[in-house]
């Protein structure tokens, strides 16, 4: 019987993903809270804006919630329509980044891994500059097609005895395309880029230190539960429920359900198979 002893290291959850770089990338941001969402009437800028722009609000118990597109980018569309109930993390808005970033497609497997906390994200350029800090923009969520309204034009006054000015029309606002999920994040001003230039991004979603670990063979189960064979002094094996953290795919956290004295077989307990005969989705022997 081969067995192991729980140890305890530092253990750091990363995802890679595959980008390039693109000059101009649409993001979305999400609605702050839970509402209904009354958009503001955004004049397209003449210059790349050097302050938040106030795009819309998120109403909700007479209370307003803001949504700012920030400095360094553009309004480029609405995502709902005016006046509808969203939900917090719904996609609203679109924006469009003013320069260059690093756009990294995410497919659904990875998608839940990363959603929620992104602790650091690090990017490569293949061939050039590179590990550096990559700041995220918006949500990672795929955005339908943007919407931007036609401008108000005012009603002449009929009483008015001199005619109305004549309205200057300026070049046209294109609303944003529909984009898959992808993580969109921006290099440091010092870095050179190309634009298509092919990319590597590292995402770090969570960090613990002096976690308490088994290697991934002695556990059975995933998504935060799983069970391990404990072996006693006269040999005989005692299986032990414990809750599961993070993983690198060689150890994983063990949150609660040992002390850490304790000898592990190797491989851990057998789960029982689905009615099917086949093996337990998600679960490892």
């Amino acid at each position: 019987m081969t067995t192991v002893k729980p140890t305890r290291q530092d253990l750091t959850n990363k995802v890679s993903l595959s980008g390039k770089v693109q000059l101009g990338p649409t993001f979305g941001l999400v609605a702050p809270v839970d509402g209904e969402i009354r958009y503001l009437d955004v004049k397209a800028p003449t210059s790349t804006p050097t302050k938040p722009t106030k795009v819309a609000n998120v109403w909700a118990g007479g209370k307003a919630t803001p949504i700012e597109v920030p400095a360094g980018a553009v309004f480029s569309g609405r995502l709902v329509d005016d006046r509808s109930k969203v939900t917090a993390g719904m996609p609203v808005v679109s924006a469009k980044q003013s320069g260059y970033g690093v756009v990294a497609d995410i497919d659904g497997s990875q998608a839940y891994q990363i959603s929620d906390q992104l602790e650091s994200v690090q990017a490569q350029i293949k061939s050039g500059p590179g590990p550096f800090p990559c700041t995220v923009l918006g949500t990672l969520a795929a955005l339908p097609a943007g919407a931007i309204p036609e401008p108000v034009t005012p009603q002449p006054n009929p009483s008015a005895s001199a005619a109305p000015p004549p309205r200057i029309v300026g070049q046209q606002q294109q609303p944003s395309e529909p984009t898959g999920m992808r993580l969109v994040c921006v290099p440091p001003a010092d870095v050179k880029a190309i634009n298509g230039a092919a990319a590597t991004v590292e995402v770090i979603t969570a960090r613990v230190a002096g976690a308490l670990v088994l290697p991934v063979e002695a556990v059975a189960g995933s998504q935060g539960h799983g069970k391990v064979d404990v072996v006693k002094a006269d040999q005989t094996r005692e299986t032990r429920e414990v809750t599961l953290g993070l993983s690198d795919g060689k150890v994983i956290e063990i949150k609660s359900g040992l002390t850490g004295d304790e000898t592990i077989a190797v491989p851990g307990p057998n789960l029982p198979a689905a009615k099917n005969n086949e093996p337990v989705p998600g679960f490892t022997k």
